[in-house]
């Protein structure tokens, strides 16, 4: 049974262009609407299974009705935006509402060449209609009432978790931006560590993700845009559209953004964070965590971590978006533990002191 999808878009050009691109595939049933408010109309009688979502749109913004799709009829959605800072900022804004995905039109608003990323609109969107959905009103507030469940049984501290740890490394991919939102502010100024994150995303997002992070976390965030000595209180965020890669010099270690290397399939690759950072430390001395996202990116590099004497989480399929990285990792029995995202950032804290 092929998946439904409408397609939201408020240029007659681009309605056509993502529905020829879908059609195409052959598993895809489209639809279009003009706006939001076309859209909202459209939801009920229709019911897809996935909603592409353009950002900027008369009448009702893209922002607007994805709030009302996830109040009114929860659906996956996939944006669609142009790769502008405003949007950047707007659509992480969706992702954290409960967008699942996002594809960026590679030639603005109205993008003529959005045959570009036909390939990676076609996976998105298959990707999505399995994804495990989020509502609006932010990933925080879910996991505050999920934790409130679990009030009066706190975690019991890892008294097993001894000896220095030098780095805290962390990889996520579809659904990351929105977990990385509340998990990395929950971790504590005095963490033993500093925090290297490689989330798959494009360079012109790596920014603004980087300075909404800021503001929230008790460490400094920092977007990897340079050659940077890494150092306790701080995270640092792998340039998109490149790697991230830890190496040393002789006053310490150093994080840096290298060209993408095209023997590793997603970017910021954690297979080659993970990799490089195992040149230079003992796995013993190292924490990892892998979290949501498609495919196995992180998943044989933080396996070796563990088979070195490191330790490493996987987030766990319950609240996992994709459980396709973290499930990759634990099948490998590359997972120390296997935990639910609002447990992540405390066992954490516990084995980084």
């Amino acid at each position: 049974m092929p998946t439904s999808v409408l397609v939201v878009d408020d240029s007659a050009l681009m309605r056509r262009a993502i529905k020829g691109i879908l059609a195409d595939a052959g598993d895809f049933e489209v639809h279009t609407a003009r706006n939001g408010v076309d859209a909202l109309e459209q939801i009920g009688r229709l019911q897809p299974d996935v909603i592409t979502l353009d950002i900027n749109m008369p009448e009702m913004d893209g922002l607007t009705c994805l709030v009302k799709i996830m109040e009114e009829q929860p659906t996956p959605v996939v944006m669609v935006s142009s790769l502008t800072e405003h949007n950047a900022l707007v659509t992480l804004e969706a992702l954290e509402l409960g967008a699942v995905d996002y594809v960026p039109k590679p030639g603005g608003t109205v993008s003529l060449n959005i045959d570009d990323v036909s390939k990676e609109l076609i996976n998105k969107v298959r990707s999505a209609s399995a994804a495990k959905l989020k509502r609006a009103g932010g990933l925080s507030a879910r996991l505050k009432a999920q934790s409130q469940r679990v009030a009066a049984t706190p975690p019991k501290r890892d008294i097993s978790a001894v000896g220095a740890v030098d780095l805290l490394l962390i990889g996520s991919s579809t659904g990351g931006p929105a977990l990385l939102s509340d998990l990395l502010p929950q971790l504590p100024a005095t963490l033993g560590a500093p925090v290297i994150v490689a989330q798959h995303i494009p360079a012109s997002f790596t920014g603004a993700l980087s300075r909404r992070l800021d503001e929230s976390c008790a460490l400094r965030v920092h977007e990897v845009d340079r050659i940077m000595t890494v150092k306790r209180g701080n995270i640092y965020i792998g340039r998109g559209n490149a790697d991230v890669v830890v190496a040393r010099r002789t006053d310490g270690l150093i994080v840096k953004s290298v060209p993408a290397a095209a023997e590793y399939r997603w970017h910021p690759s954690v297979d080659r964070l993970v990799a490089s950072a195992r040149r230079y430390i003992d796995p013993e001395r190292l924490v990892c965590a892998l979290l949501t996202g498609m495919g196995d990116d992180g998943a044989t590099e933080m396996a070796a971590v563990k088979e070195g004497g490191g330790r490493t989480i996987a987030e766990s399929e319950e609240t996992a978006v994709v459980w396709g990285m973290p499930g990759e990792l634990a099948r490998r029995g590359g997972a120390t533990v296997v935990l639910p995202s609002y447990e992540i950032a405390d066992r954490l804290a516990d084995w980084v002191r």
